[in-house]
């Protein structure tokens, strides 16, 4: 079984027992959390699709841990008028673990 959730403003393909890194998250490590906004629920027999969500479909998840990304550099350049700009970028994440998809 699978379902597409919002989470933070993106949608995420998840099924039980998975863990994924999400946008930071305002909870603690191992804590218990709900996303009922549910925009798709599946399995190997039929596909609902909600309008825009699903009723009374709830996701479970426990928050393993929060990190931050890998750096990504951003460099700007401008050719023979000496501009150069170097920037870095590191995203804040949460890792969760999905536990159940009732």
């Amino acid at each position: 079984m699978f379902a597409v959730v919002d989470i933070a403003g993106q949608q995420f393909k998840v099924m039980e027992n998975n863990k994924y890194y999400v946008p930071r998250l305002e909870a603690e490590p191992n804590a218990e959390v709900t996303f009922d906004s549910v925009l798709m629920l599946g399995d190997d027999k039929s596909t609902k699709v909600g309008t825009p969500t699903i009723k009374g479909v709830k996701v479970h998840a426990k928050v393993l841990e929060h990190l931050k990304d890998e750096k990504v550099i951003v460099f700007k350049k401008k050719r023979r008028i000496s501009y150069r700009r170097k920037n870095g970028h590191r995203q804040l994440l949460t890792r969760i673990e999905v536990t159940k998809i009732s």
